[in-house]
């Protein structure tokens, strides 16, 4: 991106931040982990550095970036009921639910009342989550 970029042009992205408030995939690893130690290596808050803020600073720094500045972004994600939040990971499609899919029925159900008790659940039955993305911005040089 750097190098399409005009001089003095912003380059931007953002990413998911796994390893803290992206809740609703957060509270589904700190479960799995506690259930299964293999589960641990699943983990995209694990497994993909770049979606802390200092790496995402020092990725574009070190493309020769300057000004740059990375920003939270939160989102609200509220969930109807445990079904709600549930039912995504029954699908199979990425990591979470994959690995919830290649558990046995039993395993499965097991995971799932750990999630459960773990979630914070509001009176109605809802949860309330945040998903938060790191977004970062640097400008390229001017060649002047």
């Amino acid at each position: 991106m750097v190098r399409v970029v005009r001089p003095g042009g912003m380059v931007a992205a953002y990413v998911w931040d796994y390893a803290g408030k992206m809740e609703l995939i957060r509270y589904f690893w700190d479960a799995a982990a506690a259930l299964d130690p293999a589960a641990h290596d699943l983990d995209e808050g694990r497994r993909f550095s770049i979606c802390l803020p200092s790496a995402l600073a020092k990725l574009f720094v070190d493309a020769g970036l300057q000004n740059v500045e990375v920003l939270g972004i939160d989102i609200a994600t509220n969930f109807r009921d445990f079904d709600d939040y549930w039912s995504p990971f029954l699908g199979g499609q990425g990591p979470a639910p994959s690995y919830a899919m290649s558990l046995s029925e039993e395993r499965r159900e097991t995971l799932r009342d750990r999630i459960r008790t773990s979630l914070p659940i509001a009176q109605n039955g809802s949860i309330p989550l945040v998903a938060r993305a790191w977004a970062v911005r640097g400008a390229r040089q001017n060649t002047d």
